[in-house]
């Protein structure tokens, strides 16, 4: 076997750090990029040393383009995954999976139906940061999970964003934006879920652009701005997770969870690397003694790397015959869940989770990006 033939559609922002991460990988090697501006996607490859470029379908009509990355806008993850399957390739889809609950089952179906996989981002489970934690909290260090708390509150992107109407624009809104990180993370070491209740909010009905061409001008809010989750999983543990576009308050990559014999803090779960530590109950408390904790630090194994490592699993994983790690199984469950939670927040009411996710992998002992392996 050699490097795996990969072919990236979007060529956005986002895939600058796709594309650097990509390159640095023996195991993958980017053979083509595709965009609607085929003016961008030249640029793109010819900035980051991929021999062709064009249009979408250029993308998947290469014969040696043995997964296809998609990089596109939420709104056409759905359209362009099916086409990728459809030309008998495998697919890596930024998040969220898609917009819609059936649609995304209907991808997932046709994946199987053509023996071919589907990873969905966030790939940051795959960095060492959350690996390393997760191995801690599997070891024992706090005994058994029983319920967790995150929290992601932020004024807006609407403060430093030059276009960023979209971001609370129905399929998106702090929920379906920061979601996956959180309820990624959550599912990975609490399993799946079982039920969500949601309450919503809107600070304002309309926002202001404050930077940029645009400066001044101002956009509808269609989803809330704020959100408060209470979930259910359905071994038994639960958790509650802020997500907010309103506070003044500004706190990012809360992740917690609290065990039978201790409680732990989680890196941000939008990085792929950072400080896990846990502490031990206080036991029996007497007159005179301290009720200070002392913080057990985890240390963190392996190499961070970036977006891409879960591109990168998957080609390893399809030739080891392993699952991979951030699956499309994964990806759609965690929409189902957010999906449920938006729900929950015009309802009043708590909601099943129609569907499940088997165990969440860990990656291989010794994992190296950097090595050939193929």
């Amino acid at each position: 076997m050699s490097a795996v033939g990969v072919g990236v559609i979007g060529t956005g922002v986002i895939s600058d750090t796709y594309l650097e991460n990509l390159d640095s990988f023996p195991d993958v090697e980017v053979l083509v990029v595709g965009d609607l501006d085929t003016d961008r996607a030249r640029a793109q490859a010819e900035k980051h040393g991929v021999p062709s470029s064009g249009t979408a379908q250029d993308v998947l009509a290469h014969p040696d383009v043995q997964l296809v990355v998609n990089l596109t806008i939420p709104a056409a993850h759905i359209e362009v995954s099916s086409a990728a399957i459809a030309a008998g390739k495998h697919v890596w889809s930024e998040k969220p999976l898609g917009l819609e609950r059936a649609a995304a089952v209907a991808l997932v179906d046709q994946a199987h139906a053509a023996g071919l996989r589907i990873g969905s981002a966030p790939d940051t489970l795959l960095g060492p940061g959350f690996q390393s934690a997760r191995r801690a909290i599997e070891a024992g260090a706090i005994g058994e999970p029983l319920f967790a708390q995150t929290a992601f509150q932020t004024q807006g992107p609407d403060l430093w964003h030059p276009n960023p109407g979209f971001l609370f624009a129905h399929g998106a809104g702090p929920l379906l934006d920061m979601g996956p990180y959180y309820f990624s993370a959550l599912v990975s070491v609490l399993g799946p879920v079982a039920r969500v209740g949601a309450l919503g909010m809107k600070a304002r009905d309309e926002r202001e652009i404050h930077t940029g061409p645009n400066a001044g001008s101002t956009f509808p809010v269609e989803v809330p701005s704020t959100i408060q989750v209470l979930t259910a999983f359905e071994a038994g543990a639960q958790a509650q997770s802020l997500l907010s576009f309103d506070s003044a308050l500004e706190r990012h990559g809360v992740l917690e969870i609290h065990g039978t014999e201790g409680s732990i803090v989680l890196p941000d779960p939008n990085r792929f690397s950072g400080r896990t530590a846990y502490v031990k109950p206080l036991g029996v408390l007497r007159d005179g003694q301290s009720t200070d904790q002392p913080w057990i630090e985890v240390e963190e194994q392996g190499a961070e790397v970036g977006r891409g490592l879960g591109v990168l699993d998957m080609v390893r994983a399809i030739a080891a015959g392993r699952p991979h790690v951030a699956s499309g199984e994964l990806g759609l469950h965690v929409l189902d869940v957010l999906l449920s939670a938006q729900e929950s927040a015009l309802s009043g009411r708590f909601v099943d989770v129609a569907s499940t996710v088997a165990p969440v992998p860990l990656l291989p002992e010794g994992f190296d990006p950097f090595a050939a392996t193929l």
